[in-house]
């Protein structure tokens, strides 16, 4: 009931969508499924936003996260996706959002483009994966980010749903990033130790 409700809110559609645009068409990178919104409101009851954080959705599909943190807390949001057809569906949502919501958009930022390729900003201090792409592609982008930090010290957040066992290995053993907390989505987890979410930090860098 959720799926349904929370794109009516927001005039958006990201609870159907068609099968042939959600083949892997690479393979580095996996198939498109959006995160429930149960999970997201399990995930935001703990986990908040300021409207000054920059949030980067490292596959984003059809932009149900970026739409739900933009409606929620008035965030900087960008949604990176490299499928054109799910990036074309982005857009017109975010067309759709602006007139049912009135909210301002100039927030919003959509880019149609392979996620490693995608040009860190200053401003960017969160990002979301569920488990989008291979462990090499998850290593490119975050000595990315690892990167801007260097030039821009800033404490940055990595929000992992349905964590990769890959993924964590990496973080803990070849980074700086730091366990901060596990959200549980209620219910599924209690059946699939997956169901949860994992934000790992870094604290800001002084000299």
């Amino acid at each position: 009931m959720k799926e349904a409700y929370y794109d009516h809110i927001m005039n958006v559609k990201t609870e159907r969508y068609q099968k042939e645009i959600l083949q892997a068409v690479h393979y580095h990178y996996h198939r498109y499924e959006p995160t429930p919104y149960r999970a997201l409101d399990a995930l935001f009851e703990y986990y908040k936003l300021e409207s000054g954080d920059h949030v980067v959705d490292f596959g984003c599909g059809m932009g149900r996260l970026i739409f739900y943190i933009h409606y929620h807390f008035n965030a900087s949001v960008t949604g990176i996706e490299m499928n054109e057809g799910l990036y074309e569906s982005a857009l017109e949502n975010l067309d759709r959002y602006g007139k049912k919501t009135k909210k301002n958009k100039d927030k919003i930022n959509f880019q149609c483009c392979l996620a490693e390729e995608y040009s860190i900003t200053d401003q960017d201090n969160r990002f979301y994966f569920f488990n989008p792409f291979s462990i090499q592609v998850f290593i490119k982008i975050v000595n990315n980010i690892l990167l801007s930090v260097e030039k821009e010290p800033r404490e940055t957040e990595l929000v992992l749903y349905y964590p990769s066992e890959e993924y964590i290995l990496f973080l803990e053993n070849q980074t700086g990033y730091e366990l901060k907390e596990e959200v549980y989505v209620p219910e599924l987890y209690d059946t699939n130790p997956a169901e949860k979410f994992m934000i790992y930090r870094l604290s800001f860098l002084k000299d």
